[in-house]
């Protein structure tokens, strides 16, 4: 954190106000000259006037964080000015809940291979089995990858496990 009355350099938000940076200066241990871009952030989203009425009401223990959310939230509505953060957790939260999708799938299947008869030594997987535990038939093709896989991918977004324009039979 730097401040003003230890060095010569204004703060980042003084300097883009373009106003002396004096010792007391509320913005100075949270907007440090070299973090210009910071500022720059969340002065465009949320006003200079805004945030300094803000930093004064809260506890001083708690502008820290405070100035990272901000910063945080300033940056993602940069990026994404429709949905900023609410974005990133909207698309995080389907991951999520794909993956433990996945993940239910996989303990099923571990749970159908070691309840199956246990006086076999080895079991052998086919590769159709892949594609039934995710609720689809045979093999798929990741369009990202390049290469064919013997199961039903979870990030195709067709049920049948092949692309409209492939035909669904896994070839190009």
């Amino acid at each position: 954190m730097a401040s003003s009355s230890t060095s010569n350099s204004p703060c980042a938000a003084c300097k883009f106000l373009r106003r002396k940076c004096l010792p007391g200066c509320i913005f100075a241990p949270y907007f440090p000259p070299e973090e210009p871009q910071k500022f720059a952030n969340v002065h465009k989203i949320f006003g200079a006037s805004n945030v300094s009425k803000l930093l004064n009401e809260i506890m001083p223990h708690q502008r820290e964080d405070a100035v990272n959310s901000l910063a945080y939230e300033a940056e993602a509505r940069m990026k994404d000015p429709v949905y900023g953060c609410v974005g990133a957790i909207s698309v995080l939260q389907r991951q999520v809940m794909r993956l433990q999708k996945e993940l239910d799938a996989t303990n099923a299947d571990l749970m159908r291979f070691t309840s199956n008869d246990m006086s076999n030594s080895s079991f052998s997987v086919f590769p159709g089995q892949y594609g039934a535990r995710m609720g689809h038939g045979g093999g798929s093709f990741d369009h990202n990858s390049g290469f064919s896989l013997p199961y039903a991918s979870p990030w195709n977004n067709n049920p049948t496990g092949g692309s409209s324009e492939e035909g669904g039979d896994g070839t190009m």
